[in-house]
This record gives C-alpha cells, structure tokens and sequence, in this order.
C-alpha cells in the first residue's frame, strides 16, 4: 500500500470518528422522548385561596427625641456655702422638699441684731409720742413756743421712719435666710447636681436640675406637607426604639411656624407616664402620609427555594408555580407580595 493510500485511509478513519461523535452529542443513540406536555396537576378548589387586596395608611417615620415638658434649673440667690445636699442624680423628690441647705449663721445674726433696733426705735418712739403730747398740751397753754411743738412732731415723724425702715430690714434679713433652704419647686427626678458639699454658691450658679417624669413629650421636625394635616389632638403612635416599644402620643401643640432651612415644623405630642421613658431617648413619630394598596396572601402558601421564595397559582391548566417577591408579614398571618402576583388570582397550599 503506497504512502498516499495510507493516508486517505487514516483521513477517512478519523473523520468517521468525528462524525460518530457528533452523532453522540446529537443524540442519536439515546431514546427519544415523544413531545407534549406532563398531564396537570389536578386542583382542588376548595383548597386554593384568594388573593386580597387592602387598602393601608402608610406612615412616615420622622425622627423625634423625647424631652420633658416640667424642667427646673436649681440656683443659688446668695452667696454661700454649701453646707449639705439631700439629694443626688436618679432621685424622686416631693415639691417643697429640701435639696440644698446653705450656711445661714451670718444672716441669723443680722436678722437678730435688726430685731434689737426695731426695739430700740420702738421705745425712742413711745418717747417721742409722749413728749409731742406734752408739747401739744402746753403749747395749747402757750406755755411754749410753736418751734418747739414742731420740733416734737418732727421728732416722732422721724422716729416712725426709722421704725419703717427697720422692719423693712426685718423682712430682708428674713427673706435671705430663707433663701439658705433651696427647696424643690415641682414634684419630680433630679437629672444631675453641679455642686457638692463644701462649695460656695454664687447668686444664679446652677446647682441641680430636675424634670416631671408625668411631662415628658415626643418632640419631631415634620415636614410642612405631613405637618399641615395634623391638628393639636390628634392622636400619633411613637416608637421607642430603646425600650422595644410604640406608645400612643397625643400632639399637644405644633409651632405655628416653620424652619426655613428645612421646611418643616415642631410637632410636640404628650407621651403617656412610663419609668422607662427619659429624656434625650431617641423616638420616631408615625404621621400618616396617605393611603396604599397591599397584595396578601397567608405566609403558609410560600415555599422557599434557597433564597428565592415561591407559590403554587390555580390557573386553567392546574397548578402553576410563580416566583414572588415579598414584604412584611402582618400579625394577622398575612404576608405582603411585592411582585408575582395579582389581586384574584388563586393560590394554592405548597408541595411539601
């Protein structure tokens, strides 16, 4: 066999094997399977569930801080040493409890030594009463002259005076040592005290500051287009992220005029009276922001395939599965459908 045969026989050989292979992948040696289609799952009616559609006020999550609407700085009218505190930060105290008590010797003494000049003056002025009737009486003699007559009335006048002003000093010197006592205007919890035993208070220095823990409020920026619909009354729920919780607030007042910077308005809504609640604690206000419709179904028609979440739909041909995408669950059972699905449509349970 020449060199030339050999190779057209070596030619054809690999090109039958090519050609088997391809046959191969084609198929050709493997059975065939009839087109059409599976016969459909049959569906029960009674089993498959509507698909509803609701309509929802949504709400706008507006951020808010809780404060305290009963908020007193405690400070000194005087200056003076600090000579005990009753309280500390975190305390109740009752109104007109004593806080702070201020050293008072020195303003004890001055009322005192004005007590004995009120006396004094007291018993120049009997003196001096006495000696103007004298004068009256024996000037109406012409006993003596009418300068000496004046001279006693000016005497007694002068006298009455220094009285006044004497028990003016009495009600000064009083008034200041009451002031050693700072006792609590309001009923309520200390936040902080900026002073301790020792120190020397100076006239308007604070000292303490407290709040009514029965006055805190949720106080929130809401923008003019929300802010316009609402009214002093209105009831709003508020979350409390801090506390795992939503309490109903009632909006008490809205500042009558807006930020110009950020267009919106002061919206302050009376909390309800809970030991957990403290001023400065984050809040977000729900102010309702319209309406909007939501696709539900119950959560136990939805399968999950990995990450992807799928139902089972009655249609004219049986059971069709469909891809969904969802949204918040409702306590009610129901389950929002964000895509996949439309309000009629039937749903059936899910294959195990």
């Amino acid at each position: 066999m020449s060199k030339v045969q050999k190779t057209l026989l070596m030619s054809a050989g690999a090109l039958l094997v090519f050609l088997l292979l391809v046959a191969l992948m084609a198929g050709v040696f493997t059975e065939k399977i009839a087109p059409g289609l599976d016969t459909p799952v049959a569906v029960v009616p009674g089993d498959a569930v509507e698909v509803i559609a609701r309509e929802i006020t949504v709400a706008e999550s507006v951020p808010a801080s809780i404060e305290a609407r009963e908020t007193t700085i405690i400070s000194s009218r005087l200056l003076a040493r600090i000579t005990a505190i009753a309280v500390r930060a975190g305390d109740f105290v009752e109104q007109g409890q004593l806080l702070i008590q201020l050293e008072k010797d020195d303003l004890l003494a001055r009322a005192e030594q004005t007590r004995e000049q009120i006396l004094a003056v007291e018993a120049r002025l009997t003196e001096a009463r006495k000696n103007l009737e004298r004068a009256e009486e024996l000037h109406s003699r012409g006993l003596i002259a009418l300068a000496d007559r004046d001279a006693a009335r000016a005497n007694a006048a002068a006298l009455e005076a220094e009285l006044g002003a004497a028990r003016q000093e009495l009600q000064s010197a009083e008034t200041a040592v009451s002031f050693t006592e700072i006792r609590s205007p309001i009923a309520g919890r200390i936040v902080d005290r900026f002073a301790e035993l020792g120190d020397t208070a100076s006239p308007g220095q604070t000292l303490l500051s407290l709040y009514n823990p029965f006055s805190l409020r949720v106080e929130a920026w809401v923008r003019e287009r929300l802010a316009l619909t609402l009214q002093p009354g209105q009831q709003l729920q508020a979350e409390i992220p801090a506390v795992g919780e939503t309490f109903n607030a009632q909006i008490e007042e809205i500042v009558p005029a807006a930020d110009p910077g950020s267009r919106s308005f002061l919206v302050r809504a009376i909390l309800p009276a809970d030991q957990r609640l403290l001023p400065g604690i984050y809040a977000r206000l729900l102010v309702a922001a319209g309406r909007r419709s939501l696709v539900l179904i119950p959560a136990d028609r939805v399968a999950s395939v990995g990450q992807l979440d799928v139902v089972w739909v009655a249609d004219e041909g049986g059971a069709q599965r469909r891809f969904v995408r969802l949204g918040e669950q409702h306590d009610d059972g129901m389950v929002e459908v964000i895509s996949g699905l439309s309000a009629g449509e039937l749903v059936l349970p899910r294959e195990e």
